[in-house]
């Protein structure tokens, strides 16, 4: 079955405008797909589609400051305020929606449900939980800040993306990568998103775990945990932590992935979203 992409927008906190791309029945049940940070709404591949076909209203967002979204113009970048943005979309679709987040997404959508809400109907927290390594996430902050001044050629962009992720193979066709960076006045290629996300000041990990663990605690939507068994960012332990906290989370391991599942096995990243989502959402709506 065919889908029809169709921009939509949504005001988020702060009246910020937040773009995306709605696809599937409108009918459907509304499924939110939020990316991680420094991505921008096309980083799930072919996922967001699948999904429509399977009888979903699919919207993928961009997040404040990324891709074609609004940058805040007082620059603010705090987990409670992308939180808040899920609330105001949830509002705004008349319906609470299942959300797909990877990283960041994760755990606004995690901090929506358990802190601000509940405004949820289900919740897949893609390689990210209260734990994180701060080694990966360091890593990963460190690959941002050096695309800041841009590169000269899309060939250049591709070596570097081609050096932060070894395990995937460098694409021969590089107009994919149009969707993340953005060519400047001066010719140079840029990310896609506002530069002072990554020139935040960052709140201490262990507060911010404090208040993570506590919004987990108060998760009762259907839950799944979706890990890269390679990732850096998201340890075995704090898989286990996260399921003590959730204790209702079901748990999916995708192989020869990193922290980017998505992009790293598209394919058996859709399966694992699709199988929960046809229990937790989409068999509920046809009941």
């Amino acid at each position: 079955m065919p889908v029809t992409l169709t921009p939509i927008s949504f005001r988020g906190a702060g009246d910020v405008r937040l773009a995306g791309d709605a696809i599937g029945p409108a009918d459907g049940p509304p499924v939110v797909f939020l990316h991680g940070g420094g991505q921008t709404r096309h980083a799930w591949g072919g996922t967001a589609a699948a999904v429509a076909r399977a009888g979903a209203y699919v919207v993928s967002l961009d997040h404040r400051g990324h891709g074609d979204s609004s940058w805040p113009a007082d620059g603010d970048y705090g987990l409670d305020t992308f939180a808040r943005d899920v609330c105001a979309v949830a509002a705004q679709l008349g319906r609470p929606p299942a959300v797909v987040g990877a990283s960041l997404g994760g755990l606004a959508g995690m901090m929506a449900e358990g802190d601000l809400g509940p405004v949820l109907r289900a919740l897949v927290l893609v390689d990210v939980a209260p734990r994180i390594e701060q080694s990966g996430v360091q890593r990963i902050v460190s690959f941002m800040q050096t695309g800041l001044d841009g590169w000269a050629t899309l060939e250049e962009a591709a070596d570097a993306i081609a050096a932060y992720l070894p395990h995937r193979r460098r694409p021969r066709d590089l107009g994919g990568l149009s969707k993340n960076l953005r060519q400047g006045a001066d010719g140079r290629w840029r990310w896609h998103w506002d530069p002072r996300f990554v020139r935040r000041d960052r709140a201490d990990p262990a507060f911010a775990r404090d208040r993570l663990e506590g919004a987990a605690r108060r998760v009762t939507c259907p839950t799944l945990v979706v890990r890269g068994r390679m990732s850096d960012v998201l340890s075995e332990e704090g898989v286990r932590e996260v399921r003590a906290l959730i204790p209702h989370a079901a748990y999916v391991d995708v192989a020869g992935t990193g922290h980017m599942v998505a992009g790293d096995d598209n394919d058996a990243f859709t399966s694992a979203v699709i199988d929960f989502l046809a229990t937790a959402v989409l068999r509920r709506h046809a009941c």
